[in-house]
């Protein structure tokens, strides 16, 4: 049993840094800038196991899902993080390991996939208590749940992807986390989820190479592209910028790109040789674009009009997720350890706080 749970755990770990394993060569966008200094950074090293952020208006605290360590640490924890100081002002410690999160608007509940039990938790950001839980009943070939990776919250219901092949999104109601929809056929790993307002869809990258386009009145797939074609391509993480329906696609492992698509259409617009990339933001106050180079240990900033590199900050050995500030101007990024043969990883994973107007 040890064995399964140790390889399901380096499966989600996988999916939720890029499902890559090698060092990649990275291209460049063009003009590019020099090497950031790191003088104006924050960064702590927190625990090991650290993936998605969520910050609260209710605490104005910086909340962290973690796992902890895979092999020998029953449980995760959820650490409240002065959101300046990066100083931990609260722990909550849960039976089941963390990995994705999201906040509801009030500030009040925290969500996170507990990915490696198929399930996911609801959690007061006052006290640290699990308020409800689901666990969904889905089981693979070898009878391992499906993986809950990636979380969005719209109009009161979360969106879950599952990390299976065929994938599933589970639509719950975030009040009472009861299932209300599966939505079946979803490709190879659901990777990436995002809502847009602009067209009031929303968009699903899978491990196939595909972007769904689900319309959440219905729950239903209207449309499936595939921009890269039959070229091999994972497709990751997703941002948007709704002003000219831009959508912003990464893929650090097979195609190792950053494409940009037509929010309407699917019409790729620009494929940028970005390399590695992981996570993606798009910063609409700054007009900035913000990619996580898993494997080159570095994070991009990009004009957002011209793609043009304004900074290139070295965050080594694996800058991961992103978050954004509600004001624009500081940015949060996940740094991660790699890990051994044996799925234990090299050392403590990092929080990284970035003043962006300096």
């Amino acid at each position: 049993m040890i064995k399964k749970t140790t390889a399901l755990a380096a499966l989600i770990a996988l999916a939720l840094t890029g499902c890559t394993a090698q060092q990649a060569k990275t291209g460049q966008p063009a003009a590019a800038a020099q090497t950031e200094q790191k003088s104006a950074l924050t960064q702590r090293e927190l625990s090991e196991g650290v993936y998605e952020m969520a910050l609260s208006q209710q605490t104005g605290a910086l909340y962290v899902a973690t796992a902890q360590g895979f092999k020998t640490v029953q449980g995760g924890v959820i650490y409240k993080l002065d959101p300046v100081t990066l100083k931990t002002l609260g722990e909550s410690h849960t039976d089941l390991k963390n990995f994705g999160a999201v906040m509801d608007a009030d500030g009040k509940t925290l969500f996170v996939t507990n990915s490696l039990d198929g399930g996911i938790s609801a959690v007061n950001v006052e006290d640290g208590k699990v308020l409800k839980r689901l666990l969904f009943t889905e089981r693979n070939e070898k009878g391992l749940p499906y993986g809950a990776r990636e979380i969005i919250l719209h109009d009161g219901l979360l969106y879950v992807g599952g990390v299976a092949d065929p994938a599933v999104i589970w639509v719950v109601d975030a009040k009472t986390l009861k299932l209300k929809k599966r939505i079946n056929n979803a490709g190879k790993w659901v990777t990436g989820l995002l809502y847009s307002e602009q067209t009031q869809r929303i968009y699903a990258a899978n491990g196939g190479g595909e972007i769904l386009v689900i319309n959440p009145r219905t729950n239903r797939i209207e449309k499936r592209w595939k921009p890269l074609g039959d070229k091999p391509a994972l497709l990751l993480n997703l941002a948007e910028e709704p002003a000219t329906g831009r959508l912003f696609v990464t893929d650090n492992s097979k195609a190792k790109t950053t494409l940009v698509l037509d929010s309407k259409t699917g019409e790729v617009l620009k494929n940028l040789a970005t390399g590695d990339t992981l996570a993606v933001k798009f910063n609409a106050k700054r007009n900035e674009l913000y990619l996580t180079q898993r494997e080159s240990g570095r994070l991009l900033i990009l004009d957002a009009t011209t793609y043009a590199q304004k900074k290139s900050i070295d965050l080594p050995p694996h800058p991961n997720s992103l978050l954004l500030s509600a004001d624009g101007q500081t940015l949060y990024v996940t740094v991660k350890q790699g890990f051994n043969k044996d799925h234990t990883t090299k050392g403590p994973d990092s929080i990284v706080r970035i003043p962006l107007a300096q």
